[in-house]
């Protein structure tokens, strides 16, 4: 089988390199030509050193490459990049097999889930073909062949399980869940949280604060899950919970890092670029907040956090402001 792969990144790597040793032959695409050539020749990523990729594997920079011929379409980008590059897909002629989601996020402005953003470029004759695999997983300890957990699910049944078929190894388990909507949100939200939990280390605060809001963090992402008909359920699994507890909990999560960059005093321009690879938790906390204004859903660690980040209030003042918030009977 022969699997089209976009995005380069060190997710898109581990992943792609997890299926060429599971006997695919993956075709990995990036836009940069210089980096597809670094890739081949080198076979290690520069991000994730001392691995090296299965010769099965082959990165190019040619679009049309990556898409011919190809049993399944699987993508790593990042969500601010999917709708352009599924644009390039769609200028290619499109494709007739099934697209597996790993990227996670919800796009600005239309507050769209990743999969509804494939649905409006590619139509809906395509919504049966595509799928999304999501849960606790660095791209460091996926090379390694840590035992991981994930979930895959669908809007169909079938390619739910052929998700699961293609990804499962010995040391990578995935568990299907047909609330396609849920897995996709709870993997969307939780690096908001997990920004919030790398301030709050940073500020030095304790295990009791990260606990408190994660907890409240988890609790926001179900209030607001309802916009987009989750079952709230899912996301006490490993899509929500597990996930969450992966980002906000490890010194490997981009996301908890650029929080703790940002306490220290950085900007977050200059903790973005010190991170050197996308955020998604700052760009998700504009359209998580877009979300919960319009349906009237206050959201208050992700607003704080959006105020830490786009309108530079002081990380210390925002913890003061949560803590003074009203006390309310808790509900879960």
């Amino acid at each position: 089988m022969r699997i089209g792969y976009l995005g380069a990144g060190s997710w898109g790597f581990a992943l792609a390199s997890l299926l060429a040793s599971n006997g695919y032959q993956v075709i990995l695409w990036t836009m940069d030509p210089e980096f597809a050539k670094h890739l081949n020749d080198t076979r290690e990523h520069p991000k994730l050193p001392h691995y090296k990729a299965p010769d099965n594997l082959i990165v190019t920079a040619n679009m049309e490459e990556a898409l011919e011929g190809i049993d399944f379409l699987i993508e790593s980008v990042t969500s601010m990049g999917i709708r352009p590059v599924f644009e390039q897909v769609l200028a290619k002629g499109g494709v007739t097999c099934p697209i597996v989601i790993t990227s996670k996020g919800i796009e600005q402005n239309t507050g769209l889930l990743l999969p509804e953003v494939i649905l409006e470029i590619l139509g809906e004759e395509v919504r049966s073909q595509i799928g999304c695999l999501s849960g606790p997983s660095h791209a460091e300890e996926v090379v390694q062949k840590l035992p991981t957990s994930v979930v895959s699910s669908s809007y169909a049944a079938n390619i739910m399980h052929r998700i699961v078929e293609i990804f499962t190894s010995p040391f990578f388990r995935v568990y299907p869940n047909a609330d396609f909507n849920g897995v996709v949100f709870g993997g969307a939200m939780k690096n908001i949280i997990a920004i919030a939990c790398g301030i709050s280390d940073g500020l030095g605060f304790g295990d009791n604060t990260k606990a408190a809001l994660m907890t409240r963090g988890l609790h926001e992402i179900r209030k607001l899950s309802s916009i987009k008909g989750c079952n709230p359920e899912t996301l006490n699994g490993l899509s929500g919970l597990g996930d969450l507890c992966v980002t906000c909990l490890s010194k490997l999560s981009r996301n908890y890092n650029f929080g703790h960059l940002i306490a220290a005093g950085l900007t977050p321009d200059a903790a973005k670029e010190k991170i050197g690879m996308m955020v998604e938790g700052a760009y998700t906390c504009v359209s998580a907040l877009q979300l919960g204004t319009k349906a009237g859903i206050p959201i208050p660690i992700t607003q704080a956090v959006y105020s830490i980040i786009y309108e530079n209030l002081d990380p210390k003042e925002a913890v003061k402001a949560l803590l003074q918030r009203a006390i309310k009977e808790e509900h879960l």
